[in-house]
């Protein structure tokens, strides 16, 4: 199925697949044609970002501005992209089962 929104710098993306499922990212860059580097400045910093395929990534309707960031200038830290998916109302720890 071809996902309706593309996956370039500052997409948040939701993982469906492995031990990160249900955890939402940043896209930071493209590797190629199935393959993208993502953090959420957490589980996997900026430093030490994750490469996963596509297919097992969910794009979101959400596109972050990647200068509004920092909008002080300079690089972009991790607690930037922290605060950048908590305040587009994506948490930071989701669980997968139901409370109540």
């Amino acid at each position: 199925m071809k996902e309706p929104f593309s996956f370039e710098r500052g997409r948040v993306v939701e993982s469906i697949q492995g031990r990160d499922r249900g955890k939402f990212f940043l896209v930071l860059e493209r590797r190629g044609q199935d393959l993208v580097l993502i953090a959420d400045g957490r589980s996997h910093k900026l430093s030490k970002a994750k490469t996963k395929k596509t297919k097992h990534l969910r794009a979101k309707p959400v596109l972050i501005d990647w200068d509004s960031l920092r909008p002080e200038g300079g690089a972009v830290q991790d607690s930037d992209l922290r605060r950048a998916l908590e305040k587009n109302g994506f948490t930071a720890e989701r669980s997968l089962c139901k409370e109540g």
